[in-house]
C-alpha cells in the first residue's frame, strides 16, 4: 500500500526480512538535515577539544545558519545532502604554542549543539506523529 499526498512521499523498500514503508515529508527531510548540521557541529567541537594541547592547532567551525539555509534549499530542490563547509575560526586568542582552542568556548559550543539536536529530535517526533495522525484519520 502506498499513500501519497501533498508534501508526503511514501516508497516501498524491500529488505531481506520483508517489506517496509518509508514515509517522509519535506519538513521531516528538512529536520533531518537540521539534525545532520547539529551533529556536524558537535563533531567539530569534539575535534577542537581533542586538540586542545596540540601545538599550532587552530580551532575549526562552521556557519550553522548558512549551512542550514543551504540544506533547506537542497531539500526544496530535491538535491542530495552536501558536505559541511569547515573553516578556521577567526578572532580567537592563541596561546604561545600557537593553539587557539578554548575549552570554555568549546564546552559552550557542545552544549548548544546538543540542545539543537534534542530540539530537532522533538520536532521530528511531532512531524511523524502528525503524519501518523493523517494516515489514521481515514479509519
Amino acid at each position: 500500500m502506498q499513500h501519497v499526498a501533498k508534501g508526503l512521499a511514501a516508497k516501498d523498500a524491500f529488505r531481506e526480512d520483508g517489506m517496509s514503508m518509508e514515509i517522509a515529508t519535506e519538513l521531516s527531510n528538512q529536520i533531518a538535515r537540521y539534525l545532520d548540521m547539529a551533529t556536524a557541529e558537535a563533531k567539530l567541537t569534539a575535534v577542537n577539544m581533542a586538540n586542545v594541547d596540540t601545538p599550532g592547532y587552530r580551532a575549526v567551525g562552521m556557519d550553522f545558519e548558512a549551512e542550514m539555509r543551504g540544506a533547506i534549499n537542497d531539500v526544496e530542490q530535491g538535491r542530495a545532502p552536501r558536505k559541511v563547509r569547515v573553516t578556521e575560526v577567526d578572532g580567537l586568542v592563541a596561546r604561545p604554542d600557537g593553539n587557539n582552542v578554548s575549552i570554555d568556548r568549546e564546552s559552550l559550543n557542545l552544549a548548544e549543539a546538543q540542545l539543537k539536536f534534542r530540539t530537532g529530535v522533538a520536532l521530528l517526533r511531532q512531524e511523524y506523529q502528525r503524519v501518523l495522525d493523517a494516515i489514521h484519520a481515514d479509519k
